[in-house]
């Protein structure tokens, strides 16, 4: 661990491009997700007068609580339309420029929330959401700029700044600073001060040197980048590396979604981004986040003393990310994803139990407490800080924004589909709800050990030969063994004659 941290500690641009992305990108998705709870009673309020005040109508709970639910959710709808354009742009313009006037965006989402009380207007709130949704990404960028050697602990850092902004979106909904009524826009708006803060800040960092060298064939640019980004340290691996990748694909354009979907060549990669990303919104931690409430007051936590036991769960994740950090580079990336699904599968099987029998054993709720912060744990320690970066990892540079687009593509559209189906699941199941995510969270773990080689230190041509050395073997051994079969069946034909 201590000599990956060297190396990072010798390449202090890459540190601040890590800080610079992070802060204004997936530290402003995390942030997001969790901010709309505290503020959650003053937005239905904004609704009922908005309608009071402009169509002179009181609306019914369901009314409210269905706006409400689509405010929430569109969100998901904006990033879901980011990830189908993002691919084309982020070729043809460049990362850096992409992230830069995605600053825009969240401004202008920034912008619309603050006012949106003065104007009586809920649906401000509601564009203002969708404008959200399109900002929230930098992954690419930073694992494209990071050395090879320290590309698994770069990509952590966008779990860690997810759970960072997740952290203070709790944080700043407390009563004592931004939870309450006259302050709330500024809650929601406060997204523009990250914008702000990378938009002034990335101009001075360079573009992606593998952007520069396979997108634009500008060798020079790309060494100068190289050296503005890493300082002293040697970039000609690197750079032969994507020359040798580049004339493998030298008659090869830009690849679109279908033609990857279409490969036959790349079809487990394309099989592993989508079991991987499907299962990251429905492994559980949603639900497990929804029910701490509840278990914490079943252990006797006061109802206003509620925000602050949650913020308990928000530095749990956000801890484990910065350990997973530590140690990623160490253990490798399919063993944390591995052992963190099985972990949290093992979990939500006790959190079943121990909730089913709450209300009958008094220390119950205890346990079921210290449960919820161990599938937090095993969440953030693996799959929260492997899984983003994975795209990056396991296409080629002609595939690899087709291959963007279809893991955004999922992520966005199970967190839709999770935050409109979640409370009619719950309804319906309660705790044994948690069975369900079981079945992602296992089937997951056990395809990752089964049918993923590990990525650490390859590169994607490597790893596409690992793919097919892995699955060539399979492949052959299920060939042989429906051969013997057959030969079997004339043995046994034949003997019966």
């Amino acid at each position: 661990m201590t000599q990956y941290l060297t190396l990072l500690l010798e390449c202090p641009v890459v540190i601040a491009a890590i800080f610079i992305a992070g802060i204004g990108g997936t530290f402003q998705f995390g942030f997001s997700v969790s901010v709309m709870t505290s503020p959650s009673g003053f937005i239905k309020e904004l609704v009922n007068k908005t309608c009071l005040h402009r169509y002179n109508i009181s609306l019914e709970q369901w009314q409210v609580s269905l706006i409400w639910s689509f405010t929430v959710s569109i969100f998901c709808i904006g990033g879901l339309l980011a990830s189908l354009v993002a691919g084309p742009l982020i070729t043809k313009f460049g990362r850096k420029r992409c992230l830069l006037f995605n600053n825009f965006v969240a401004i202008s989402g920034a912008v619309l929330m603050l006012l949106s009380q003065t104007a009586m207007s809920f649906e401000m709130v509601m564009v203002g959401r969708f404008l959200y949704g399109i900002n929230s990404a930098h992954t690419m960028y930073l694992v494209e700029c990071s050395p090879k050697m320290l590309r698994g602990m770069v990509g952590v850092t966008i779990a860690t700044f997810i759970s960072l902004g997740k952290f203070c979106g709790q944080l700043l909904g407390i009563r004592e600073l931004l939870g309450t009524q006259e302050r709330w826009p500024w809650l929601l708006g406060f997204n523009a001060f990250t914008a702000l803060l990378q938009l002034s800040t990335l101009p001075f960092l360079p573009e992606s040197p593998r952007f520069l060298l396979l997108d634009r064939g500008d060798r020079q640019a790309c060494e100068k980048a190289f050296r503005k980004l890493w300082g002293n340290k040697d970039y000609g691996t690197e750079v032969e590396e994507m020359l040798e990748e580049k004339a493998a694909l030298q008659s090869v354009r830009s690849h679109s979604v279908m033609e990857l979907i279409q490969s036959q060549t790349l079809r487990w990669q394309l099989l592993t981004i989508f079991v991987t990303f499907t299962a990251l919104q429905l492994c559980g931690i949603n639900a497990v986040y929804f029910y701490s409430f509840d278990v914490f007051r079943a252990a006797g936590i006061q109802e206003n003393q509620l925000n602050y036991a949650a913020l308990g769960t928000g530095l749990c994740e956000l801890s484990t990310s910065v350990a997973c950090f530590m140690i990623i580079e160490n253990t490798g990336k399919k063993v944390l994803i591995f052992r963190g699904y099985m972990g949290m599968s093992v979990t939500l099987i006790l959190l079943t139990i121990t909730l089913y029998f709450q209300k009958q054993v008094s220390w119950m709720p205890y346990c079921s407490m210290v449960l919820i912060f161990i599938f937090i744990f095993f969440f953030a320690s693996g799959p929260a800080g492997v899984t983003a970066p994975l795209p990056g990892e396991l296409f080629t540079q002609s595939f690899k924004s087709a291959g963007y687009t279809i893991a955004c593509t999922l992520n966005w559209t199970g967190l839709f589909v999770l935050g409109m189906l979640f409370p009619i699941i719950v309804e319906n199941l309660d705790y044994f709800c948690f069975l369900v995510f079981l079945f992602f969270s296992a089937g997951c773990g056990l395809y990752v050990r089964f049918n993923v080689p590990e990525t650490k230190n390859q590169t994607a041509l490597e790893i596409a030969a690992e793919f097919q050395k892995m699955h060539s073997k399979s492949e052959e051994s299920q060939k042989k063994n429906d051969t013997d079969h057959k030969l079997n069946g004339i043995k046994t034909y034949e003997t019966k004659l």
